[in-house]
């Protein structure tokens, strides 16, 4: 696990901040998330605008929230998941055939 944090290096300090940015919002309320730069620039409102709300309305177990935050969250959520699960086997697999 260790070698894999080592070699994602990038991806493990986003999702860091992330959640500890989600956690801060959640606790207090004290918001150290990034804008978006989406809507900093031209003012309307992008695709993904919503899902770091939506994702702590799921942490408090408001659906009805997170659904009217972004829809997208609940396709976002179970396809990242997905996705970290099987870089990871990859990854492990990768180690063991490379032994």
């Amino acid at each position: 696990m260790f070698l894999y944090i080592n070699d994602h290096k990038f991806m493990v300090i986003v999702f860091l901040y992330f959640m500890v940015s989600v956690i801060l919002k959640t606790v207090t309320t004290i918001d150290i998330c990034l804008p978006c730069i989406w809507r900093t620039l031209f003012g309307i409102k992008c695709p993904g605008g919503g899902l770091t709300s939506a994702f702590i309305d799921l942490l408090k177990l408001d659906f009805a929230g997170a659904l009217k935050n972004n829809r997208l969250i609940y396709f976002i959520l179970p396809a990242g998941l997905y996705y970290l699960i099987w870089d990871y086997r990859k990854y492990g697999n990768a180690i063991v055939c490379n032994q």
